[in-house]
């Protein structure tokens, strides 16, 4: 059985830094321990890696992708091929990506789809939520099947009418069935029925450009649908997780709902840390590069998103990453913003831009691994296994430079997709090795690994939430 020490780094997790070596050994975490202690020191290995002047962190979980996924008559441009790689080059050793229920078939049917997409072809450990497309009599039983499969969180749509879209009484029935079987609910809470009404007005009024779909969605249709579901979550008896949160008074919301002791939870994404409106309206069609939904929000509203990443109001960052390329994908929507495929992409950035964000002061580093890293994994019955450094879990540790700088740019990076969101935005902070499973992936800046390493990860029950 093979064994590598990482010697001479700062380890920090979500619940502590402390200057010690690591040993590894059959694919887990064996043993921590003080540098220079006569118990480190006695570790003999394979492979020693120098960690010296680096930071060891757990390898990044990142609980919300989309790969290869249907949107508007085509597909997001990552395959899972391709986009676990790019997420090994940034750091997430983990995802958690949306298998799709189509209407009119079953959750089997998705899910069997999404095994079928993914298999032999990931290049880092992965898991699967469900989306319902349909909330029937079947899928409701469906459900409660596929949490005994280590499928247990379910996402439903208040937005998207005749596509993916839920009435309150179907949100009701599968929050009722998600409290009864540990299955968690996650939401997307727009008001879609309100919205369509205000982009069909739009169009006719010839407001067709990208910056529009910001304009209509919004901000009190994200708090109105958000009340909406922590109210339904109450009457089920269920928690909640709100995905993709980016306004200020949806954050108010979950607020207001956490202060009363309820099991409400949020997740924001680095494009509403980072990006705003300002994106969206850029000249000649480029603000459709910055579509997505929940939409970028005026810039004020990050202080509030900030805030709530510090206070507990707002648990993990996920990325939501659902890249389509400008050249025609995003161009399907040139003439009307309503068909621009929604999605952005940043699978590969975020455990860099929220270390820029602790180089800015908005969070403090064991921050920075609790929302990137140890939430995630818990929230989403990981925990244990991923999210942190300690004898049994995974291997899965990132060697972190906090003084290597980067830019940002389409030129180098790896997502499968034809221009950055962050394009020519300058970093503190960059990954240089990664190991998955005690494997090396990216070793000093060279990718190493291979698809089909990567494993698909049966969830524990969503109930550790607090």
């Amino acid at each position: 059985m093979s064994r590598t020490v990482i010697r001479g780094g700062l380890v920090i997790t979500a619940a502590e830094e402390i200057h010690a070596d690591v040993l590894i050994e059959g694919g887990r975490i064996a043993a921590l321990a003080a540098h220079g202690s006569s118990y480190a020191d006695g570790w003999s290995a394979d492979r020693t890696i120098d960690a010296g002047g680096k930071y060891v962190i757990p390898g990044g979980v990142d609980a919300h992708t989309h790969m290869d996924f249907p949107f508007g008559g085509t597909f997001s441009s990552d395959t899972f091929e391709t986009g676990t790689r790019a997420a090994a080059w940034g750091g997430t050793t983990t995802i958690v990506d949306f298998a799709v229920q189509s209407r009119g078939h079953t959750l089997r049917e998705g899910l069997d789809a999404w095994h079928a997409k993914a298999e032999s072809q990931c290049a880092i450990d992965y898991a699967f939520h469900m989306i319902l497309s349909e909330v029937t009599e079947g899928t409701l039983k469906e459900m409660d099947l596929l949490t005994g499969e280590g499928v247990t969180s379910f996402k439903l749509f208040m937005a998207y009418p005749g596509v993916f879209y839920s009435d309150d009484g179907q949100i009701l029935r599968a929050m009722q069935r998600g409290a009864d079987n540990g299955g968690l609910i996650m939401m997307h809470a727009e008001n879609g029925i309100a919205i369509d009404v205000l982009v069909e007005q739009a169009l006719a009024q010839g407001k067709t450009d990208p910056r529009y779909h910001g304009e209509v969605r919004k901000a009190l249709l994200e708090a109105e649908a958000t009340h909406r579901a922590i109210q339904l979550a109450r009457v089920a008896g269920a928690p909640l997780y709100v995905v993709h949160v980016s306004a200020a008074e949806a954050v108010a919301e979950l607020a207001q709902a956490r202060d009363k002791g309820l099991p409400v939870f949020g997740e924001t994404c680095p494009q509403y840390l980072f990006l705003s409106t300002d994106n969206l309206a850029e000249p000649d069609f480029e603000g459709a590069k910055y579509v997505c939904s929940t939409p970028l929000r005026p810039k004020e509203h990050q202080a509030a998103l900030w805030r709530g990443l510090r206070t507990g109001d707002l648990q993990v960052v996920s990325t939501d990453h659902c890249p389509f390329c400008f050249t025609g994908q995003k161009e399907l929507g040139r003439g009307d913003f309503s068909k621009i495929p929604n999605g952005m992409p940043g699978v590969e950035h975020r455990m860099d831009l929220l270390h820029q964000a602790v180089v800015d002061g908005h969070i403090s580093r064991r921050r920075w691994i609790d929302i990137a890293c140890a939430t995630p994994a818990r929230m989403f019955g990981l925990a244990g296994r991923k999210g942190t450094l300690a004898p049994g879990a995974d291997a899965d540790v990132v060697i972190y430079d906090p003084r290597a700088e980067q830019t940002l740019s389409a030129a180098t990076h790896h997502m499968n997709v034809d221009y950055s969101a962050y394009e020519g935005k300058r970093i503190t902070g960059q990954v240089e090795t990664v190991l998955s499973r005690g494997e090396t992936i990216i070793d000093h800046r060279t990718y190493t690994g291979r698809a089909g390493h990567g494993r698909y990860v049966p969830r524990a029950s969503c109930q550790n939430l607090n």
